[in-house]
């Protein structure tokens, strides 16, 4: 059989054995350049992609590939010469490191335009190519997969809940831009909850119910975020219920996202929740090993950083609940190692990282008036705008900030947040900490101040 053949044959035998994230992780650009002689020269993408597959899974494709082909007697992997899939390659943009860091190699990525996708509130960042499959969200993937290709035909509504930071708006919104990418005259609107509330108000105020309601029933696809928080509304619930029923009957396509099953929202109205049970109900859980351990070095890819397997293993052991997590650690220790020109090997993350081990809350002994006080003295603010009803900018985002640590440092109850941050409603802290918790996904200031915060914490005490 032909080199193309082979390798199919191979690949093939080894989706079964390897799980699904490591799969569409390694295996996805790989192809045989040559076969002769019994020695066999795999093409890759890159050099993590290479060290990854030597380290890993040699013993695997040695295996499988001497039972296809009895000649085989040696394998090696070169890196650039694997061929690139539909969409384009590109490489990653120039970060600035240390010389005593790995040095920065092409990652394969697809990035569909940005004319195209920034017009529909959609972040072309996120796409089905950079989207780490593993056993806790492969019914969520292969559902969205399908509903790309066939748009309001299958899978209407697609529902998908589960906790915070474990990608639903980065599947969501994947799914959108493919749909643009494969047919730029459809009309896509992605929206949170929040924006669709605050501009069917807004509507209403200025008399323009009827340009709102053509705006969101004209629509081929409506992704809408957070449905949650819908609560308590009860004419918006009422606007989106009739929005939803015309773009169904339309056959156009619904994506909803939520924090739980839509039979356990039941601050909204029942006749809401029996729709969004019609399509598929996909859960996202909190990614098992083998899928953060692929994510965390897609990351480093994307900024062109090679780490060492056991570093990554290191770091994939240390954060166990969500992707956000494992974005924040992965910043964080490349930034230590970068400011203090060091290697980021095991020992390097287990320095940074002391402490945090076991897993357990970093601000535990910490009180919500130490986490208020810090988070105003950073801020250049007195505790009592935190804690105040001034709605200024350069006071909401900190207030907002001061309520997201709480929740994700201290693991405080929603209610208890609002109580400390000047005794406001619990949907207030809700709102606060999931608008943060967006905000870090693509704002690289925020970011940086919420890693800053954190250091003062840590240096405090």
């Amino acid at each position: 059989m032909d080199t193309k053949t082979l390798w199919q044959a191979v690949l093939g035998e080894l989706e079964v054995t390897v799980s699904r994230a490591n799969f569409a992780t390694w295996f996805r650009h790989t192809s045989i350049l040559s076969h002769e002689e019994g020695h066999v020269i795999i093409g890759v993408p890159n050099i993590m992609t290479k060290n990854w597959l030597e380290a890993k899974f040699h013993e695997d494709i040695k295996k499988t590939l001497g039972k296809m082909d009895t000649n085989v007697r040696t394998i090696e992997y070169k890196v650039g010469a694997a061929p690139t899939t539909a969409g384009g390659s590109g490489a990653s943009v120039p970060v600035k490191r240390p010389e005593s860091m790995p040095r920065k190699t092409s990652a394969h990525q697809t990035t569909l335009p940005i004319a195209q996708t920034f017009a529909n509130n959609l972040n072309p960042r996120y796409t089905f190519e950079n989207f780490v499959v593993g056993s806790s969200n492969e019914l969520g993937y292969a559902a969205a997969q399908a509903v790309a290709k066939n748009p309001g035909t299958k899978y209407n509504p697609l529902y998908l809940y589960g906790g915070v930071g474990l990608g639903k708006t980065h599947l969501m919104q994947a799914v959108g831009n493919q749909i643009a990418h494969n047919d730029p005259t459809k009309r896509i609107e992605y929206i949170s909850s929040e924006s669709f509330t605050n501009e069917f108000i807004d509507a209403i105020q200025k008399k323009k119910n009827t340009a709102f309601t053509d705006k969101y029933r004209s629509v081929d696809v409506l992704i809408i975020d957070d449905m949650q928080f819908l609560a308590g509304k009860e004419k918006t619930q009422d606007e989106f219920f009739h929005t939803f029923n015309a773009l169904h009957q339309a056959n156009k396509q619904i994506i909803i996202s939520s924090d739980k099953p839509p039979q356990l929202l039941t601050t909204l109205e029942e006749r809401l929740r029996s729709r969004f049970a019609m399509g598929m109900t996909a859960d996202i859980q909190a990614p098992d090993l083998e899928t953060r351990q692929a994510i965390l070095q897609s990351k480093a890819n994307a900024q062109g950083v090679v780490l060492p397997l056991e570093t990554i293993d290191y770091l994939a052991r240390h954060a166990q609940h969500n992707i956000r997590e494992l974005e924040g650690v992965l910043t964080q220790f490349l930034a230590f190692c970068e400011l203090r020109a060091i290697e980021p090997t095991v020992a390097a993350a287990t320095q940074l990282l002391a402490g945090q081990a076991t897993g357990q809350p970093k601000l535990k002994p910490m009180t919500p008036k130490m986490v208020i006080e810090r988070v105003a003295s950073y801020f250049d603010l007195q505790t009592a705008d935190i804690i105040g009803t001034k709605r200024d900018k350069e006071i909401v985002v900190p207030r907002q900030i001061a309520m997201y640590l709480m929740r994700h440092e201290m693991e405080l109850s929603f209610p208890k947040i609002a109580q400390a941050v000047g005794g406001r409603d619990h949907t207030t802290a809700m709102h606060s900490v999931s608008k943060i918790d967006k905000a870090m996904d693509t704002d690289e200031n925020l970011r940086a101040d919420v890693t800053a915060i954190k250091e003062r914490f840590a240096t405090a005490f």
